[in-house]
């Protein structure tokens, strides 16, 4: 048996740049930007930049003005990403995809005929980048968690292997925000104490972080410190929400503006419901503020729906209530979440009003027709003329 840990945590580096770079010999080892009006994607050597994800063209141009700009080209991406799936299933059949460009594997079982995990994870980089051109770095560790930041600390084009009897020595010196759910806010309000590092994080008990951060991320937080993580390596694992969002620059939005977006991102998630047959009780706006701080609103509907028009009134709601926020301070990204989701036909879900009965016929006719002649095909009033941004290749729902 292998003394290493069994769970592989597998990461395309720059993963649409790396695309790009891959078809496109002269932007090798050049500084890439894909996307003209707001960056979805940079290599790393436009990140040593300052070049970032969901920064504007014109910011991210002012920084790196040598780099290449692309546009983004999701079908070779969502090509790129089957291939390296393709990858990870010859490995193991224990894969739980996270998105197009990450997976956990567990291969524990492997090591009588395939070697220990460390040997594994050396050889899927080796044929990643033989078959399908593109840097990956692999993490591998005894948790999920673990095995992910560790994947985290050895980017770019790395393989770390934490062993066992190493794990607390590798994660306390590690800052804060290495730990899942710290983001901005949590990080501020740690490091305003002098919590700097997740071993000062494990030298709190963990009564002393709910008070803190409250119950669910204290108590998170405390286990994640210690590399208390039990969960398996899933495999075939419905998605317990989707979401879409859309980066906006940072020049202001009208309220008709913010209304076309909104519209475009409910009826993108509207139709992936649909298509997976799956129906939903909460809607959740998702805002960042021109100062990048963020926030979000929520609202539970009394039963599940798919219906657009369900989800678009829920969600104008709560954007009409954050419009003074947004207003005040500028907004640079809007975006929706629909989670409590259920297969369709679930014993919650009986007899709809009428009104909803004919809300989801139309829906389904005009699926149907898109289905058919392409998402452009039938499009509302509010959206003629507009470009609703790139539609992103995404794991099966």
């Amino acid at each position: 048996m292998s003394t290493e840990g069994p769970i592989l945590h597998a990461d395309l580096d720059a993963f649409y740049a790396s695309v790009e770079q891959r078809d496109d010999p002269r932007l090798r080892g050049r500084p890439v930007i894909v996307g003209t009006g707001v960056v979805l994607a940079a290599s790393y050597e436009a990140k040593a930049y300052g070049v970032r994800t969901a920064m504007t063209g014109a910011h991210a141009r002012g920084l790196c003005p040598h780099a290449a700009v692309v546009p983004p080209r999701m079908a070779a991406y969502a090509e790129a990403s089957k291939a390296v799936f393709a990858v990870f299933r010859q490995t193991t059949p224990l894969v739980e995809g996270l998105s197009i460009d990450e997976a956990f594997l567990d291969v524990g079982g492997l090591h009588r005929i395939a070697g220990p995990p460390s040997r594994i994870a050396a050889r899927l980089r080796a044929e990643v980048a033989e078959r399908v051109g593109l840097p990956i770095t692999v993490g591998v560790a005894r948790t999920k968690f673990l095995a992910k930041v560790a994947s985290g600390v050895a980017k770019p084009d790395g393989l770390l292997v934490v062993p066992p009897d190493g794990e607390l020595d590798f994660l306390h010196p590690l800052p804060v925000e290495r730990l899942w759910g710290v983001g901005a806010v949590t990080a501020r309000r740690l490091r305003d104490r002098g919590i700097t590092t997740v071993g000062q994080v494990a030298a709190l008990q963990e009564a002393e972080l709910v008070a803190l951060l409250g119950r669910a991320t204290g108590r998170h937080l405390h286990a994640l410190a210690h590399n208390h993580d039990p969960r398996p390596v899933r495999v075939g694992r419905r998605r317990r929400s989707m979401g879409a969002q859309r980066a906006l620059g940072r020049r202001p939005r009208s309220p008709a503006e913010l209304d076309a977006v909104l519209v475009a991102l409910v009826d993108r998630l509207a139709r992936r419901l649909r298509a997976a047959r799956r129906v939903c009780r909460t809607v959740t706006l998702r805002l960042r503020f021109a100062d990048f701080s963020r926030a979000s609103r929520a609202h539970t509907l009394p039963r599940p729906t798919a219906d657009t028009e369900t989800v678009l009134a829920t969600a104008r709601e709560l954007l009409a209530a954050a419009l003074p926020r947004i207003t005040a301070e500028g907004i640079t990204l809007l975006g929706v979440a629909l989670s409590n989701l259920d297969d369709e036909g679930a014993p919650v879900q009986l007899t709809l009003p009428f009104e909803e009965q004919r809300a989801a016929t139309l829906d389904a006719a005009l699926d149907g027709v898109r289905d058919r002649f392409g998402s452009r095909a039938v499009t509302r009033a509010v959206l003629l003329g507009r470009d609703d941004g790139p539609s992103v290749p995404l794991l099966p729902d």
